[in-house]
Parts: C-alpha cells; structure tokens; sequence
C-alpha cells in the first residue's frame, strides 16, 4: 500500500493538471490566446527563477564543465542520427529530424524531475539542461531556422530569459557569493523569492500540455513512425550515456536526471518554423501524442522508484 501513495503522489499530479488541461478546452474557460500567455510566463518568468536556484545551489566541481560537454556532444549525435534517418525515409518531413532529436528540458523535464526526486538537489537536472541548452540555442536552432548569422545566434542567447537564468545562478554560485549572502543572514531572503516565484512551473506547464492534447487531430500512423524512430535513437544514446558515466566518468551524471531527459518529448518551439500550416498542425500533433509518451512514461518510472 505504501509504494501505491508513493507512486501516486509522484505521478497523480500530472495527470489532474493535464486533465484539467483537457477540460478547460473542452468548456472553454481559457481561450488559445490565454494559453499561449501563460506558456509566456513560464518561460519568461517561473523557469529563469526555477533555474537561478539550480544553479545557484550547485556544487562547482569538474563536473560542472565536463557533463555539459558531454550533453553537448550528444545532443549532436543525436542530431545528426535522426537526419540520418530522415534520409532513409523517403516520406519524411523536413522537420522530422528535428522531432527525433533534443528535448523539452526546460519547460517539461525540469518539473517532472522536481516531482520524481524531490530529495535531490535539482541542479542534477540542471547541469544536464546546460549542455543541453546551449546545443539548442546553437546548432539545433541554427539548422532549423536555416540562417547562420553568429550575430543572431548570440543575441538569441544573450536576451533568452532561461539562458539569463542560467548564467545569472552560475555567477552567483560558481563565484561563491549565494553561500556569503546566507552567511550574512540575507540568503533566505533570496530563497523565499525564488521559492515562491518558480513555484507554478510545473502545474502552469502541466495544464497547458493538456490543454494542446486533442487525440483526434493526431494523424497516427506518421506518429507513430516518428516516436518510433525517436525512441530507438534515443534508447541507443542514452545506454551508451549510462555505460560512459559508469565505465569512464566514474558515475558523474545523476542517471535519474539522464532518464528523464531522454523520456521527454521534443522541443516545443518547432512547429514555430513549420512554413506550412499542414506542416504546423502535423508538428504540433505529434508533439502533444509524445507528450503523453512522455507522460506514460514518467508514471511507469515512477511506479519503479516506489519498488525501489
């Protein structure tokens, strides 16, 4: 009975929010305009706060520069599989290897890591999102918008809220100055701010993927074919992540928080660069069905943490 409540109060949460998600479309309490405001919040407001206090909270050892390395260069392994595979495929999307690759880590894995391990220290998760971040704000997004203008690029990530987030919690961190602020008796000050700040990420972001998941305008059969491909590409990289942290790094990455990166759906900004509007809505479709994937997913590794 004890691992049932454990499993429960992990999983259940996410499932209510992505009901109430459901529910609120169907009644029309919040229109597609208010959603996409909310979304803007999170990741113009909650998220940078959530990832201040990751990375302010860090321990700055070797690691902090080697696993985002690492991450980075997966991810472009990653990358260049799924092209590859699009080139098997004769039907396939321009998109489609953007869909097979890289994922929603900010805005999905951050909160469900949150919810899975709630004893660990988030920036578990956070170091991940790093190398991960940076390979989305560089290459990913070049290649997917088409332009290679490095004045773009770095504006991009330069005015990015996340990215300032990030940069912000490792000046306070890395430099010592979050640990002084607590000696001098004001850290909590800074605590109760991004405590209460960052918050509603989890539930905000939640009920928005559920307000975006309408199983009937998923054209299956091409989605199926493309979590298909996601999933054996990613099931490969990440065996191999594992067997590199165990046999060569001596277990530097938390392989919970690898787990939950590679259960998450892809990143949601694609659909953004869909020219055409069959495309977009195709894009979309099969973001929200490896949305509840992911969803799927996380309940059934949270029901192997309770046995644990």
């Amino acid at each position: 009975m004890g691992i049932v409540i454990s499993v429960l109060e992990t999983a259940l949460p996410v499932f209510v929010m992505l009901i109430m998600g459901m529910l609120f479309r169907s009644r029309n309490f919040i229109s597609r305009e208010g959603v996409d405001n909310l979304k803007k919040v999170v990741v113009n407001l909650t998220l940078p706060f959530a990832l201040f206090s990751a990375f302010a909270t860090a321990e700055y050892t070797v690691s902090a520069v080697v696993i985002p390395a690492v991450i980075y260069v997966t991810c472009g392994v990653m990358l260049a599989l799924a092209f590859l595979a699009a080139k098997l495929q004769k039907s396939a999307g321009k998109l489609s290897p953007f869909v097979s690759a890289c994922f929603e880590a900010g805005m999905l894995g951050l909160p469900l890591f949150a919810l899975l391990f709630p004893d660990e220290n988030i920036s578990h998760f956070a170091i991940l999102m790093l190398g991960h971040d940076l390979f989305v704000f560089t290459l990913y997004k070049t290649l997917l918008v088409g332009k290679t203008d490095l004045k773009a690029i770095v504006k991009d990530m330069l005015t990015s809220p996340t990215l300032i987030g990030v940069l912000l919690g490792l000046a306070v961190g890395a430099t010592g100055l979050y640990d002084l602020l607590h000696k001098w008796g004001v850290g909590g000050i800074l605590d109760g701010v991004t405590g209460f700040v960052s918050a509603p990420t989890a539930a905000v972001i939640l009920l928005c993927m559920g307000y975006d998941f309408v199983p009937k305008e998923i054209p299956w059969k091409k989605t199926v074919k493309l979590i298909a491909i996601r999933l054996v590409i990613a099931a490969a990289i990440l065996a191999g992540l594992i067997f590199l942290n165990r046999a060569v790094l001596g277990n530097m990455m938390f392989e919970g928080a690898l787990i939950i990166l590679f259960i998450l759906p892809p990143p949601f900004i694609i659909p953004v660069f869909a020219n055409e509007p069959a495309e977009r809505a195709e894009i979309s479709a099969s973001l929200s069905a490896m949305t509840l994937l992911t969803m799927v997913l996380f309940a059934a590794l949270s029901v192997v943490i309770g046995l644990r």
